[in-house]
């Protein structure tokens, strides 16, 4: 439970901000579509997406599937407010990390130090990072882009890292923002993310990254 736990802390996490060209007939170098995933980034100050949370079971051959609103904002704060099945939500800001599970009454706390010390992929989103610095990129093999035109890169960690065997993103080639992205951890487990309706720069008030745990609910000071 705990390991499953850790393992869907980091894949929520490991989204935000990438960039393609509309033309795919003579794909870009990987350098420069880095230049511009680590350029995107830069600019943008917040972003509010639709998500899809997608685990094949092997097991019994199904996807378990959820769904929520995903909030970014700098420096350092997100929200994952999922609304099915079941509910729960992701709340981090620099000082305070919370995980509350409705069905269980519980919220789990932490220092959002103690959390972003050995996460490789949440230190680079949460601004602290550089996508060469901290991963091995390439484009995906056998294609580097899919049927709608969409850039695919395969980045691996330069270090290890208890949440990432490897990341393949999803590159929109019109919007220059990540449109889905699959995650393998280091059991091999895999975890798909698709987001739409990505909205960017709304100014998202800072009530959005703080959260009051519900009276009676038990308080767990771990993930």
């Amino acid at each position: 439970m705990v390991c499953y736990r850790k393992i869907c802390f980091l894949a929520v996490i490991i989204v935000i901000l990438f960039t393609g060209p509309p033309s795919f007939s003579e794909p870009l170098d990987i350098d420069a579509l880095i230049e511009k995933i680590q350029g995107i980034y830069e600019e943008t100050g917040d972003l509010r997406a639709e998500f899809i949370h997608q685990v094949p079971l092997q097991v019994t051959g199904k996807t378990f599937t959820e769904e929520g609103t995903f909030y970014f904002k700098k420096p350092g704060r997100m929200c994952w407010d999922y609304e099915k099945p079941p509910l729960k939500k992701l709340v981090i800001n620099p000082e305070k990390t919370w995980f509350y599970i409705p069905e269980d009454n519980r919220v789990y706390v932490q220092e959002t130090d103690d959390v972003l010390i050995s996460q490789i992929a949440i230190r680079f989103f949460s601004g602290i990072g550089n996508l060469r610095e901290n991963f091995g990129i390439t484009y995906s093999e056998p294609r580097c882009h899919d049927e709608d035109g969409n850039y695919m890169i395969t980045l691996k960690p330069k270090e290890y890292d208890e949440g990432i065997q490897e990341l393949e993103l999803l590159i929109s080639g019109e919007s220059f923002y990540v449109i889905g992205y699959n995650l393998k951890d280091m059991y091999g487990n895999l975890n798909r993310y698709i987001f739409k309706n990505i909205r960017v720069n709304n100014d998202l008030p800072e009530s959005l990254f703080h959260f009051t745990p519900p009276a009676g609910a038990e308080i767990q000071e771990t993930f």
